[in-house]
């Protein structure tokens, strides 16, 4: 008989900024060893029924129980809530044998990370904002196998830099631009901006960038747009290249000069591994994590910052063109945004979760 393959449970779900890291693991673990099973423990209603499979893993759900932000109803329902989610989690481990849960965040985290503790399954943690979410702050008060992308970010954190998908922690942009250029059908003699706004775009990114177009382009400036699946399509223009989702995001950055995005953690982690210069413009909402995670980029010297309500089409034509038209200062702020990434981060937490998992296993076996 056969020993049982290793099994680890990915927990993550909500945001691609909790499931794409997840997904990034488990193509190193299954690099490491191929012979290991990965499942993704996710909400039932998020970005994770479209993600994963993609990417070729079984997904089993439980209900999302988001926190509700204001005394309401739904806040006496929570923990009632969570208890059903827990059981059902639970029902999903004892199944899989589960050696291991890492888990990324995200309100489909927390029932699992509850469910392992009282299954005695470890539990490693995953901290890739400088401001950490609930549920990572509740798992960290049970396991001490906490890993953070930002210092500082939960107490008793290990250094830890957030896995990233092969082809864009193994991207060298300056002999991978000219191809990258023609997939977009852009020219090679003028500079390229690169707008987006992550996985679901940005509507006031898309707004201000649109004011701002006709004097970009007349300052033989190109710009290659992500403006997101959900909002409406601009119309297209020679040096201006407008795509609902962006699937080869190596591309795009080897296109770029320069970027104008949000500062979610994975665009962060993406942007510092590549060495792409970058404006910065920090989602309002939430709590704060956004500007938090482009600070040490922009101390670095790696990129700039601005407020949302400040990023406007003025503000663009202001700064963008002398920027981007200065190869100097240019190089010089990708070189400092490559001093702070880190590209082996998969493979170095991959090898971890292998360790933890099978001293697991032994000690069940």
């Amino acid at each position: 008989m056969s020993a049982r393959p290793l099994s680890v449970v990915l927990a993550a779900g909500g945001t691609a900024g909790h499931i794409e890291p997840a997904l990034n693991l488990a193509d190193e673990i299954i690099a490491l060893n191929p012979d290991t099973r990965i499942t993704v423990i996710g909400g039932d209603r998020g970005l994770e029924a479209t993600l994963v499979p993609a990417r070729g893993y079984p997904l089993l759900s439980v209900p999302s129980v988001p926190m509700p932000r204001r005394p309401t109803l739904d806040l006496l329902l929570l923990w009632p809530r969570q208890r059903v989610a827990k059981k059902l989690a639970k029902a999903h481990l004892r199944e899989l044998q589960a050696d291991v849960v890492v888990g990324f965040g995200g309100y489909a985290a927390l029932p699992t990370y509850l469910a392992a503790r009282e299954l005695r399954i470890p539990v490693v943690v995953h901290e890739a904002n400088a401001r950490a979410g609930l549920a990572n702050r509740v798992a960290a008060r049970f396991t001490s196998l906490i890993y953070v992308s930002v210092p500082g970010a939960m107490p008793g954190g290990q250094a830890m830099g957030l896995p990233l998908r092969p082809a864009i922690a193994r991207l060298e942009r300056s002999s991978a631009r000219s191809a990258a250029l023609a997939s977009f059908g852009l020219a090679g003699d003028q500079p390229v901006l690169l707008v987006f706004g992550g996985s679901q775009g940005a509507q006031h990114l898309n707004s201000a960038l649109a004011g701002a177009l006709p004097d970009l382009l007349g300052a033989g400036i190109s710009v290659l747009h992500s403006y997101g699946s959900k909002n409406a399509a601009p119309m297209s223009r020679p040096g201006y290249v407008p795509i609902a989702y962006i699937d080869q995001m190596d591309l795009a950055y080897a296109a770029a000069d320069l970027a104008v995005t949000r500062a979610g953690a994975m665009t962060c982690a993406e942007m510092s591994a590549v060495g792409l210069p970058a404006i910065y413009v920090p989602l309002p909402i939430g709590n704060g994590e956004q500007r938090l995670n482009a600070v040490p980029i922009v101390e670095a010297g790696g990129g700039l910052y601005v407020a949302d309500s400040d990023c406007t089409a003025e503000w663009l034509n202001t700064t963008v063109p002398p920027l981007m038209h200065d190869v100097e200062k240019l190089a010089a702020m990708g070189a400092a945004a490559a001093g702070l990434g880190d590209r082996d981060a998969g493979r170095q937490f991959a090898e971890v979760i292998a360790r933890v998992a099978m001293t697991r296993k032994r000690g069940t076996a």
